[in-house]
């Protein structure tokens, strides 16, 4: 069975078109080797699939003989991608929703008030340190 075909059957891809294309850039390696879309895929063959920023890997079992439904994939591969791989893509989102480029567009709600407190802060110190060296040298004399 080609690859393409494969990956759509088993699901991770929506349409054969997409899993073409992905075969097309690159995305698709069958035992370390990058494949076209027409490669041909057995059982026992190792193959990493680049999707959403992350290295999906596994092993070809058996090939079905059409698209199979969700519960029935693991049927026709073992899935041995790391966990290390979805808890970087994890990370990876968290970064994304806290960043904004430094000089784009206006500043948040949030970037405001810190930017406030940052400008508040030190003159509150310096009048509480004041404060504290008139009340020593009061007691002082």
């Amino acid at each position: 069975m080609r690859i393409d075909k494969f990956l759509w059957s088993t699901r991770y891809f929506k349409t054969r078109n997409i899993a073409s294309t992905a075969c097309k850039k690159g995305h698709a390696k069958i035992n370390g080797q990058k494949a076209k879309p027409s490669r041909e895929v057995y059982p026992m063959d190792e193959v990493i699939i680049r999707k959403n920023q992350i290295d999906y890997k596994f092993t070809v079992l058996d090939i079905p003989a059409n698209r199979v439904g969700a519960k029935l994939v693991d049927i026709y591969r073992k899935d041995t991608t790391p966990k290390e791989a979805f808890e970087h893509n994890e990370l990876l989102q968290h970064s994304k929703d806290y960043y904004r480029k430094k000089g784009v567009g206006r500043p948040t709600k949030k970037d405001r008030r810190d930017i406030d407190d940052y400008l508040e802060a030190p003159s509150e110190n310096k009048d509480l340190d004041n404060k504290t060296s008139d009340n020593n040298n009061k007691e002082e004399e």
